[in-house]
């Protein structure tokens, strides 16, 4: 699988209300991966416009920053 990038879950935009985490793709849109993805081990946001992939580097314990992992 080819990634358009990698970066750190600090670098991406948290919205709280819908538990989802954005970054901005190049194609003007907003890659998203939400936080349930993360806690299942997902590491690839996607873009809903386009076909890039962005890899998201992260570890348990900046993910519980955000909420309690529920697996």
């Amino acid at each position: 699988m080819g990634f358009y990038d990698q970066i750190e879950i600090e670098d991406m935009e948290w919205d709280a209300d819908t538990e989802v985490f954005f970054y901005p793709c190049p194609c003007g849109d907003k890659f998203q991966i939400s936080f349930e993805e993360l806690c299942y081990g997902e590491e690839v946001a996607r873009c809903p416009s386009c076909s890039l992939l962005l890899r998201v580097i992260y570890d348990e314990e900046t993910l519980s920053q955000f909420g309690n992992i529920e697996i």
